[in-house]
């Protein structure tokens, strides 16, 4: 390993010395196991329920539609509000909603509509807690650590994403109530670890008042043509090319492995997510960041397109591992261009309006997911999406040309 790249690596391992990433990244890891865990318990009972794909499909719809009331108010807050603060209570109200769950679990009255109400204000609760939690980060850690420091977040994510709905689908073969259980100590976890960080007060920004003020993501946004293409083709290729909400149906009814294999599908993306973004840990994007997003996005189409085909269990989970490396590459850019080139007292309006794409992308890409399966069948729903997505890439590199063009960072 040449010398720059072994200090870049120590460099990233290093930022653990420090206490308040160390909170931030160890109590961020705990809520997002948890989310993972319950997400999946719920995704399986609802279609253990229905058997119906577009039932799937809503549990997206619901956690998305909450957001777009919120996100100019929740951007604002974020810019506002002791950030930490924000955090500590999304995780408390978060553990409640797993408490609750457990409860009616054990007492049988997990009803349909009860697991969508919930859904719903997860959704609510996370409009809050991924701007401040985006916009937070960079101040945890020096200037010229900042893009390990976003790398080891990526992989905090990934590592959840993987450990979660694996750990779920294992737990809830065994015992459904204690996935629930386990989801709440998690979110107390996250809580206790959140402490670490420390206060943080709000930079005092000098911008207008009222709607305007409101619309200040927005604004700044319109301004980086960069930033806004880096978000719209993320968007659109996950909106229309993601999977997750199908895979309970491949697990039941197509692969035919259960709740276990399950957790090991959804666990999959996050694999090769892992693996990629612990090399981009120490192995920092500085030139031609642009074309690289766009192959990366283009690379997730394909190998998503061989999953929708296979009906081999293992093949299937070795494309949605390339799947979630080449996505990695496309987050690693975009939260980059988002969280380090945006000015601290608006960081959490951009950060807010930056996931309102991204839940337009995976909450919304559920529902329309779940719809043209219901309508055209599986196979073909998630073969037709991993299709336009990468017609969509080709779009948004005429479209976005600056993006295109873009070398560093």
């Amino acid at each position: 390993m040449a010398l720059r790249e072994f200090i870049s690596t120590r460099r990233g391992l290093e930022l653990f010395a420090i206490p308040a990433f160390a909170g931030y990244w160890t109590g961020r890891f705990g809520g997002m196991m948890a989310m993972q865990m319950q997400t999946l318990a719920i995704s399986w009972i609802v279609y253990d329920l229905t058997g119906d794909p577009f039932a799937l499909g809503l549990i997206g719809l619901v956690q998305f539609a909450p957001t777009l009331p919120l996100i100019l108010f929740a951007g604002q807050v974020a810019d506002r509000v002791d950030r930490r603060l924000i955090l500590m209570t999304c995780q408390i109200v978060q553990g409640a909603c797993a408490a609750l769950l457990l409860v009616l679990k054990v007492m049988g009255g997990l009803d349909l509509w009860v697991l969508y109400l919930v859904m719903a204000l997860i959704g609510s609760v996370r409009a809050f807690e991924m701007p401040a939690g985006s916009a937070l980060l960079p101040n945890l850690v020096p200037t010229e650590v900042r893009k390990n420091a976003l790398a080891l977040n990526s992989i905090a994510g990934q590592i959840a994403v993987t450990l979660g709905p694996a750990t779920g689908g294992l737990v809830y073969a065994l015992d459904p109530e204690m996935v629930f259980a386990l989801a709440a100590l998690l979110n107390l976890f996250a809580v206790v670890r959140l402490r670490l960080v420390g206060p943080q007060p709000p930079m005092r920004s000098g911008d207008a008042k009222g709607l305007r003020s409101l619309l200040a993501g927005f604004a700044y946004i319109r301004t980086r043509k960069d930033i806004l293409g880096a978000i719209t083709l993320d968007m659109v290729a996950v909106l229309l090319g993601g999977v997750v909400a199908l895979l309970p149906i491949y697990a039941k009814d197509i692969l035919m492995v259960g709740p276990v294999g399950l957790g090991i599908l959804r666990c999959s993306p996050a694999v090769g997510g892992i693996l990629m973004g612990v090399w981009l840990a120490g192995h920092t994007i500085d030139r031609r960041a642009g074309p690289l997003l766009f192959i990366a996005v283009a690379a997730f189409g394909v190998f998503t397109l061989v999953f929708a085909l296979s009906t081999n269990f293992w093949l299937s989970v070795v494309m949605l591992a390339l799947a979630g490396a080449a996505d990695e590459v496309s987050v690693v850019i975009r939260q980059t261009l988002v969280q380090l080139t945006t000015p601290d007292d608006v960081r959490g309006r951009v950060s807010s309006v930056n996931s309102m794409f991204i839940g337009a992308s995976n909450q919304l890409g559920q529902f329309t997911s779940g719809t043209t399966a219901a309508l055209m069948g599986t196979v073909p729903a998630a073969a037709a999406g991993a299709i336009a997505s990468i017609v969509a890439v080709g779009i948004c590199a005429h479209v976005f040309e600056r993006l295109r063009r873009t070398d560093r960072i």
